[in-house]
């Protein structure tokens, strides 16, 4: 996996024809699950795909899901939520991230594939009352749905000011 700035890569596939453009996954990382979302093929719009369960020793495995997103759906980059209110590299939400990223980096099995943080957005699912495992996981899921849209949003936002000047 390779490393890229948030409007690096969205102006870098802006680049590419329509066709070779490729879609975005999200992924909401958390300390048992891992929520994504997928944007659409005009990277406009983020919406929720799945919930993977993550454990220590199924890292191959969660790479293996990977590869055959990647082919199904066409991704071309992960956009990988980075939580927000603990943006310090010492914090212990921030550190689940960046060993979970660097844990599938060691899989040797997702080289080509780019990838960007976003700060990551809290949802609430109080209000509807699910049962646990439901509410986590829906929570997981649609946490990875905000990341991906915010990202959408704002390099959106950009492209068309960039493109206005």
């Amino acid at each position: 996996m390779k490393f890229v700035k948030p409007l690096n890569l969205y102006q870098d596939l802006l680049k590419l024809r329509a066709v070779d453009r490729g879609r975005f996954l999200g992924l909401d990382v958390g300390d048992r699950y891992v929520g994504l979302a997928v944007s659409d093929f005009d990277n406009k719009v983020a919406s929720p795909l799945s919930v993977l369960v993550r454990k220590k020793n199924n890292i191959g495995l969660m790479a293996l899901d990977f590869e055959h997103l990647i082919s199904k759906l066409s991704l071309s980059a992960f956009i990988v939520g980075y939580p927000y209110e603990n943006m310090q590299k010492n914090s212990k939400n921030a550190t689940q991230v960046k060993v979970f990223v660097d844990d599938l980096c060691k899989t040797g099995k997702l080289e080509d594939v780019s990838l960007s943080w976003y700060q990551n957005v809290e949802l609430l699912l109080k209000p509807l009352n699910l049962p646990p495992v439901e509410a986590k996981t829906s929570s997981d899921k649609f946490a990875a749905v905000a990341i991906l849209q915010a990202y959408l949003d704002f390099v959106n936002r950009y492209a068309v000011t960039e493109e206005s000047q």
